[in-house]
């Protein structure tokens, strides 16, 4: 059920490519009436320029000292959309960071200061039993975040992600162009498709857990976009 006052949601990874479709949809949702975005670096001005009704609070902070940020925190929902590749964090141990220890420590600090519902951009094939590390490190992030007890806990994931990046990512470049010979549930996904299904269900923000696979994202967004 959607609250009756306007929310406030904290949104992790708005620098991001499904992070910064979600803070457009977020300022433009009037249910919405804060988006505090903490970040590494600085935001972009295309960005900051949609925020006609002042709601965005941009803050940078350092992901490796969030308790000292704790305050941020006291919002309704939280929108972890961070993530990274092993390449771009430069180790296994640094992506396990930016992937697992600060979106957990993110939901164990919402839980401690009020919000209700978290909502996860994990991905397809995230298991914590798996062979394939990178999803090994998803699926652990799912269990470790499904025994917090929050109202309600939402987790999306993608396959490969198709949208303008500041970086090269060569499978998804790979997945643009021969992602039609791929059976249905591995096919490459629109971020914009994710980030409307987020948003909405945050919108909605009904009690329970769910996980959306990338086929059941694809679905919710052929009624919220017009492909």
């Amino acid at each position: 059920m959607q609250n009756e006052s306007p929310r406030t949601v904290l949104l992790a990874g708005a620098t991001g490519l499904v992070g910064s479709l979600c803070l457009r949809r977020l300022l433009a949702d009037a249910a919405v009436g804060r988006v505090v975005a903490p970040t590494r670096r600085p935001l972009p001005e295309t960005l900051r320029a949609l925020d006609l009704a002042g709601k965005l609070e941009e803050h940078l902070v350092d992901f490796a000292r969030l308790a000292d940020h704790a305050a941020l925190f006291a919002v309704d929902q939280i929108i972890c959309a961070l993530g990274s590749t092993i390449k771009k964090a430069g180790s296994r141990e640094r992506f396990r960071e930016f992937d697992y220890s600060y979106p957990l420590q993110i939901a164990r600090l919402g839980l401690q200061q009020g919000a209700q519902h978290f909502l996860l951009v994990s991905a397809l094939g995230a298991d914590a039993h798996s062979r394939i590390f990178y999803n090994r490190v998803k699926g652990e992030l799912e269990e470790a975040l499904l025994t917090l007890p929050y109202r309600s806990i939402t987790i999306v994931r993608p396959s490969l992600l198709l949208g303008p990046r500041q970086e090269l990512r060569p499978a998804e470049a790979i997945g643009q162009r021969l992602g039609f010979l791929l059976p249905e549930r591995y096919k490459p996904i629109e971020a914009t498709a994710v980030a409307a299904v987020l948003v909405e269900v945050a919108r909605q923000d009904r009690p329970g857990t769910r996980i959306l696979e990338s086929t059941d994202i694809k679905a919710q967004a052929e009624h919220l976009l017009h492909f």
